[in-house]
């Protein structure tokens, strides 16, 4: 545009539609949900499928809406197609998404309580830099609740990996002497406030990390990826 031009009338209406583009696709709970497993690790359309208890073609057609507005990039491998995020700034605008609506919207924490379902024995939590202390890691052991292929594709280095829907029958598998920290996705998982209830119900005492694998990313804490050493 020549020097001193100035844009016409609506000129900015275009951009800030252009932003637009990116609240419409996040304007829909299955497509947060969907962000929030593939901030996980890539999956396919399937395995997202059965996460969300969707059929595939409604999947896929969500999917296609992130993709479009630039949150998430597939490929093909045969005949499958593979989704990941597009970039950690994606998964930061999940997380200041959610933390907003519930700083905001008094529907959103009775929404968040119903689910997680806080009592005594979750309330408590350690952040990432209690987990990290010196001379911490002797004393607990770390456990990975999430499905074994979000375990694989990425956990806090030394996590045990036993899934949620498992850990009332292996319980024994986990040493005695220690204490035991569980995390989950992210802050509103409900896995690791499940699995700290299932702990007490075992005898056993349980505590969750504040946060979840979403947000210890975020904070480029290392990660592992595959099984554990």
């Amino acid at each position: 545009m020549p020097t001193g031009v100035q844009p016409g009338p609506g000129a900015n209406r275009t951009l800030y539609d252009a932003f637009a583009g990116t609240g419409k696709a996040l304007g829909n709970g299955t497509r947060l949900e969907l962000l929030d497993l593939i901030a996980q690790g890539e999956r396919t359309v399937e395995g997202l499928a059965r996460a969300v208890g969707a059929g595939v073609t409604t999947t896929s057609a969500h999917l296609q809406v992130l993709k479009r507005a630039g949150l998430v990039v597939a490929r093909r491998d045969g005949v499958q197609m593979h989704y990941r995020l597009a970039g950690d700034d994606v998964a930061r605008l999940l997380m200041l998404l959610r933390r907003v609506a519930d700083a905001h919207r008094p529907e959103v924490g009775a929404a968040r309580d119903e689910y997680l379902r806080p009592d005594e024995r979750t309330r408590g939590a350690l952040d990432a830099r209690g987990l990290t202390a010196a001379g911490g890691g002797d004393r607990r052991t770390v456990l990975d609740v999430r499905p074994r292929e979000e375990y694989l594709a990425g956990h806090i280095p030394g996590a045990l990996s036993i899934p949620v829907e498992q850990l009332a029958e292996r319980v024994s598998e986990l040493p005695r002497d220690r204490d035991i920290v569980v995390y989950c996705r992210g802050e509103y998982c409900a896995f690791a406030y499940d699995a700290v209830r299932i702990l007490s119900e075992a005898g056993r005492t349980g505590i969750r990390l504040a946060d979840g694998m979403l947000e210890w990313r975020l904070a480029d804490q290392p990660v592992d990826v595959g099984e554990a050493p």
